[in-house]
Protein backbone atom coordinates (compact mmCIF):
# COMPACT_ATOMS: atom_id res chain seq x y z
CA UNK A 1 0.00 0.00 0.00
CA UNK A 2 1.20 3.49 -0.79
CA UNK A 3 2.67 5.60 1.97
CA UNK A 4 0.70 8.58 0.59
CA UNK A 5 3.65 10.84 1.40
CA UNK A 6 3.09 13.14 -1.59
CA UNK A 7 -0.31 11.84 -2.63
CA UNK A 8 -1.87 13.36 0.49
CA UNK A 9 -0.96 16.80 -0.83
CA UNK A 10 -3.03 16.40 -4.01
CA UNK A 11 -5.72 14.02 -2.76
CA UNK A 12 -8.48 16.58 -2.19
CA UNK A 13 -8.05 18.07 -5.66
CA UNK A 14 -8.36 14.66 -7.27
CA UNK A 15 -11.47 13.74 -5.27
CA UNK A 16 -13.62 16.74 -6.14
CA UNK A 17 -16.07 14.54 -8.09
CA UNK A 18 -16.89 12.38 -5.06
CA UNK A 19 -20.47 13.15 -3.83
CA UNK A 20 -19.51 13.32 -0.15
CA UNK A 21 -22.83 14.86 0.85
CA UNK A 22 -24.75 11.94 -0.63
CA UNK A 23 -22.60 9.56 1.40
CA UNK A 24 -23.29 11.49 4.58
CA UNK A 25 -27.01 11.62 3.77
CA UNK A 26 -27.02 7.82 3.41
CA UNK A 27 -25.58 7.38 6.89
CA UNK A 28 -27.82 10.04 8.44
CA UNK A 29 -30.92 8.44 6.92
CA UNK A 30 -30.27 5.06 8.59
CA UNK A 31 -28.44 6.12 11.75
CA UNK A 32 -29.10 9.79 12.63
CA UNK A 33 -26.88 11.44 15.21
CA UNK A 34 -29.88 12.00 17.48
CA UNK A 35 -30.11 8.25 18.12
CA UNK A 36 -26.62 7.04 17.09
CA UNK A 37 -24.22 9.83 18.08
CA UNK A 38 -20.82 8.16 18.46
CA UNK A 39 -19.19 7.70 15.02
CA UNK A 40 -15.78 6.38 13.94
CA UNK A 41 -14.63 7.21 10.41
CA UNK A 42 -12.19 4.48 9.34
CA UNK A 43 -9.90 5.40 6.47
CA UNK A 44 -10.77 9.03 7.13
CA UNK A 45 -8.02 10.38 4.86
CA UNK A 46 -7.82 14.16 4.88
CA UNK A 47 -10.95 14.44 7.01
CA UNK A 48 -13.47 15.82 4.51
CA UNK A 49 -16.21 13.39 5.43
CA UNK A 50 -15.40 13.34 9.15
CA UNK A 51 -15.90 17.11 9.22
CA UNK A 52 -19.25 16.72 7.47
CA UNK A 53 -20.34 14.09 9.99
CA UNK A 54 -19.37 16.41 12.84
CA UNK A 55 -21.51 19.16 11.31
CA UNK A 56 -24.41 16.71 11.36
CA UNK A 57 -24.10 16.39 15.13
CA UNK A 58 -22.08 13.20 15.45
CA UNK A 59 -19.31 12.79 18.01
CA UNK A 60 -16.62 11.86 15.51
CA UNK A 61 -13.24 10.16 15.71
CA UNK A 62 -11.04 9.30 12.74
CA UNK A 63 -8.64 6.49 11.91
CA UNK A 64 -6.20 6.25 9.02
CA UNK A 65 -2.96 4.42 8.30
CA UNK A 66 -1.32 7.46 6.69
CA UNK A 67 0.28 9.98 9.03
CA UNK A 68 0.43 12.43 6.12
CA UNK A 69 -3.31 12.20 5.55
CA UNK A 70 -3.98 12.62 9.26
CA UNK A 71 -1.78 15.72 9.40
CA UNK A 72 -3.89 17.37 6.70
CA UNK A 73 -7.09 16.27 8.46
CA UNK A 74 -5.85 17.76 11.73
CA UNK A 75 -5.15 21.07 10.04
CA UNK A 76 -8.60 21.01 8.42
CA UNK A 77 -10.31 20.41 11.78
CA UNK A 78 -8.30 23.16 13.45
CA UNK A 79 -9.39 25.68 10.81
CA UNK A 80 -13.01 24.60 11.18
CA UNK A 81 -12.75 24.59 14.99
CA UNK A 82 -13.76 20.93 15.19
CA UNK A 83 -12.62 18.69 18.04
CA UNK A 84 -12.13 15.38 16.20
CA UNK A 85 -9.49 13.04 17.66
CA UNK A 86 -7.38 11.17 15.12
CA UNK A 87 -5.59 7.82 15.40
CA UNK A 88 -2.98 6.21 13.15
CA UNK A 89 -4.03 2.57 12.85
CA UNK A 90 -4.59 -0.10 10.24
CA UNK A 91 -8.28 -1.00 10.09
CA UNK A 92 -7.58 -4.73 10.43
CA UNK A 93 -5.76 -3.97 13.70
CA UNK A 94 -8.36 -1.53 15.02
CA UNK A 95 -7.98 -1.23 18.78
CA UNK A 96 -9.06 0.94 21.67
CA UNK A 97 -12.66 1.69 20.64
CA UNK A 98 -15.89 0.56 22.29
CA UNK A 99 -19.60 1.39 22.44
CA UNK A 100 -19.58 3.00 19.02
CA UNK A 101 -22.94 3.67 17.39
CA UNK A 102 -21.67 4.04 13.83
CA UNK A 103 -18.55 3.00 11.92
CA UNK A 104 -17.94 4.13 8.35
CA UNK A 105 -15.27 2.90 5.90
CA UNK A 106 -15.84 5.29 3.00
CA UNK A 107 -14.62 5.71 -0.57
CA UNK A 108 -13.32 2.16 -1.24
CA UNK A 109 -10.85 2.28 1.66
CA UNK A 110 -11.60 -1.39 2.37
CA UNK A 111 -10.23 -2.29 -1.07
CA UNK A 112 -6.72 -1.46 0.12
CA UNK A 113 -6.71 -4.60 2.28
CA UNK A 114 -4.75 -7.17 0.33
CA UNK A 115 -6.30 -10.45 1.46
CA UNK A 116 -9.47 -11.91 2.87
CA UNK A 117 -7.93 -12.44 6.32
CA UNK A 118 -7.49 -8.68 6.68
CA UNK A 119 -11.10 -8.01 5.61
CA UNK A 120 -12.41 -10.62 8.06
CA UNK A 121 -10.26 -9.17 10.87
CA UNK A 122 -11.59 -5.68 10.09
CA UNK A 123 -15.20 -6.81 10.33
CA UNK A 124 -14.52 -8.69 13.57
CA UNK A 125 -12.78 -5.74 15.20
CA UNK A 126 -15.48 -3.30 14.14
CA UNK A 127 -18.18 -5.64 15.41
CA UNK A 128 -16.43 -5.78 18.79
CA UNK A 129 -16.15 -1.97 18.89
CA UNK A 130 -19.84 -1.35 18.14
CA UNK A 131 -22.59 -1.25 20.73
CA UNK A 132 -25.61 -3.53 20.33
CA UNK A 133 -27.65 -2.14 17.47
CA UNK A 134 -24.62 -0.29 16.08
CA UNK A 135 -24.24 0.35 12.35
CA UNK A 136 -21.46 -0.33 9.86
CA UNK A 137 -21.45 1.51 6.51
CA UNK A 138 -18.87 0.92 3.78
CA UNK A 139 -18.45 0.79 0.02
CA UNK A 140 -16.18 -1.18 -2.31
CA UNK A 141 -15.33 -1.30 -5.99
CA UNK A 142 -17.47 -3.76 -7.90
CA UNK A 143 -16.04 -6.71 -9.81
CA UNK A 144 -16.99 -4.90 -13.03
CA UNK A 145 -15.03 -1.80 -12.07
CA UNK A 146 -12.01 -3.79 -10.98
CA UNK A 147 -11.96 -6.24 -13.87
CA UNK A 148 -13.11 -4.02 -16.74
CA UNK A 149 -13.11 -0.28 -16.09
CA UNK A 150 -9.80 -0.05 -14.26
CA UNK A 151 -8.05 -2.15 -16.90
CA UNK A 152 -9.22 0.15 -19.69
CA UNK A 153 -6.31 2.49 -19.04
CA UNK A 154 -4.10 4.40 -19.10
CA UNK A 155 -5.96 7.38 -17.63
CA UNK A 156 -4.81 11.00 -17.64
CA UNK A 157 -5.71 14.19 -15.81
CA UNK A 158 -4.58 17.81 -16.25
CA UNK A 159 -6.05 20.89 -14.57
CA UNK A 160 -3.07 23.16 -15.26
CA UNK A 161 -1.61 22.73 -11.78
CA UNK A 162 -1.72 18.94 -11.38
CA UNK A 163 -1.15 16.41 -14.14
CA UNK A 164 -1.04 12.66 -13.82
CA UNK A 165 -0.63 9.58 -15.96
CA UNK A 166 -2.30 6.57 -14.36
CA UNK A 167 -1.39 3.10 -15.59
CA UNK A 168 -3.20 -0.01 -14.37
CA UNK A 169 -2.41 -3.69 -14.49
CA UNK A 170 -4.31 -6.73 -13.29
CA UNK A 171 -2.97 -8.14 -10.04
CA UNK A 172 -2.10 -11.73 -9.35
CA UNK A 173 -5.10 -12.26 -7.07
CA UNK A 174 -8.60 -12.38 -8.56
CA UNK A 175 -10.28 -8.94 -8.89
CA UNK A 176 -7.13 -7.01 -7.97
CA UNK A 177 -5.37 -4.10 -9.67
CA UNK A 178 -1.96 -2.46 -9.50
CA UNK A 179 -2.18 1.32 -9.90
CA UNK A 180 1.01 3.11 -11.03
CA UNK A 181 0.63 6.90 -11.12
CA UNK A 182 3.10 9.57 -12.15
CA UNK A 183 2.24 13.08 -10.94
CA UNK A 184 3.49 16.48 -12.07
CA UNK A 185 2.53 19.17 -9.56
CA UNK A 186 3.15 22.87 -10.15
CA UNK A 187 5.61 24.24 -7.60
CA UNK A 188 5.88 27.73 -9.14
CA UNK A 189 5.32 29.44 -12.48
CA UNK A 190 8.32 27.71 -14.06
CA UNK A 191 8.63 24.42 -12.20
CA UNK A 192 6.59 21.23 -11.93
CA UNK A 193 7.64 18.62 -9.40
CA UNK A 194 7.40 14.96 -10.40
CA UNK A 195 6.61 12.08 -8.05
CA UNK A 196 5.26 8.57 -8.34
CA UNK A 197 2.63 6.62 -6.42
CA UNK A 198 1.93 2.92 -6.36
CA UNK A 199 -1.36 1.56 -5.03
CA UNK A 200 -2.79 -1.95 -4.90
CA UNK A 201 -6.48 -2.69 -4.50
CA UNK A 202 -8.52 -5.85 -4.34
CA UNK A 203 -12.23 -6.52 -4.16
CA UNK A 204 -14.47 -9.55 -3.65
CA UNK A 205 -17.96 -10.58 -4.77
CA UNK A 206 -20.78 -8.88 -2.86
CA UNK A 207 -22.03 -12.19 -1.53
CA UNK A 208 -18.59 -12.88 -0.05
CA UNK A 209 -18.66 -9.62 1.90
CA UNK A 210 -22.13 -10.53 3.16
CA UNK A 211 -20.90 -13.94 4.34
CA UNK A 212 -17.97 -12.40 6.19
CA UNK A 213 -20.27 -9.84 7.80
CA UNK A 214 -22.65 -12.57 8.92
CA UNK A 215 -19.78 -14.70 10.20
CA UNK A 216 -18.59 -11.72 12.28
CA UNK A 217 -22.07 -11.47 13.81
CA UNK A 218 -23.69 -8.71 11.75
CA UNK A 219 -27.30 -8.99 10.63
CA UNK A 220 -29.72 -7.03 8.45
CA UNK A 221 -27.15 -6.49 5.70
CA UNK A 222 -28.46 -4.33 2.87
CA UNK A 223 -26.70 -3.71 -0.44
CA UNK A 224 -27.13 -0.84 -2.89
CA UNK A 225 -25.09 0.60 -5.74
CA UNK A 226 -23.67 3.85 -7.07
CA UNK A 227 -25.12 6.27 -4.51
CA UNK A 228 -28.69 5.10 -5.19
CA UNK A 229 -31.25 3.01 -3.34
CA UNK A 230 -31.15 0.46 -6.16
CA UNK A 231 -29.66 -3.03 -5.97
CA UNK A 232 -26.40 -3.62 -7.88
CA UNK A 233 -26.49 -4.86 -11.46
CA UNK A 234 -23.82 -6.28 -13.75
CA UNK A 235 -22.37 -2.84 -14.56
CA UNK A 236 -22.59 -1.16 -11.15
CA UNK A 237 -19.27 0.42 -10.22
CA UNK A 238 -19.47 1.03 -6.48
CA UNK A 239 -21.27 -1.30 -4.04
CA UNK A 240 -22.58 0.02 -0.71
CA UNK A 241 -23.14 -2.10 2.40
CA UNK A 242 -25.09 -1.30 5.58
CA UNK A 243 -24.95 -3.86 8.38
CA UNK A 244 -26.28 -3.85 11.93
CA UNK A 245 -24.85 -5.51 15.04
Amino acid sequence: MSSYQRFAEVYDTLMTDIPYDQYVDWVVKHAPSTTAPKLLDVGCGTGIMAAKFARQGYIVSGVDLSEEMLAIASERFMKKQLAIPLFCQSMDELDGFSDLNVVTIPIDSLNYLEDEEAVVATFERIYAALCDGGHLFFDVHSLFKMDAIFLDGPFTYDDGEITYIWDTEAGEAPHSVHHDMTFYVQANEQLFERFEEYHYQRTFPAEQYVKWLNDAGFSNVSITADYTEEAPDAESERIFFHAVK
